[in-house]
């Protein structure tokens, strides 16, 4: 199995724990974190999709469970800013650094503001984007939160 991501690398170096899975990925997916859940078997509470936002004028990176929508006047709120809103698809690849349908949270090209919603911590373990298309990373979100030293907000 190929590890050779900036994600992957990123927690290579670290020495954090983790375990990849590799799935078929559907372009044509409606919903991209859905459908990767869906094809590990997993529940979609489980699997973190890597979403791009501005709050305010700061781009920031949050991290929602595959089966719920980002509400961007809470995410404003937990950054303090007036507003907040997703990144173009193509400012999200430019700033990450990654593919969208392959955005990691891991080894970004710029060093963001990071924000996960709390059910994340309720689970030994989540799937967040393994930095390319079709690959997934399995972590304990406590060591997730601590390299990322993310901020932890309240889900809705």
């Amino acid at each position: 199995m190929a590890t050779g991501t900036p994600a992957t690398v990123f927690l290579q170096k670290a020495g954090v724990a983790f375990k990849l899975h590799q799935y078929e990925y559907d372009p044509n997916a409606e919903r991209i974190g859905l459908q990767a859940a869906e094809a590990l078997g997993i529940a979609p509470a489980r699997l973190f999709k890597t979403l791009m936002a501005k709050a305010g004028s700061e781009i920031v990176c949050v991290l929602m469970p595959s089966d719920r929508e980002l509400n961007l006047m809470r995410l404003a709120a937990a950054a303090g800013a007036k507003d907040a809103a997703m990144l173009a698809p193509a400012e999200a690849e430019r700033v990450s650094g990654y593919h969208v349908g392959g955005i990691s949270p891991l080894g970004q090209r710029k060093r963001l503001r990071f924000f996960i919603d709390e059910s994340a911590k309720a689970h030994a373990t989540i799937l967040v984007n393994g930095g390319k298309r079709g690959l997934q990373i399995e972590i304990a979100p406590d060591a997730l939160i601590a390299l990322l030293e993310a901020k932890v907000i309240p889900s809705p």
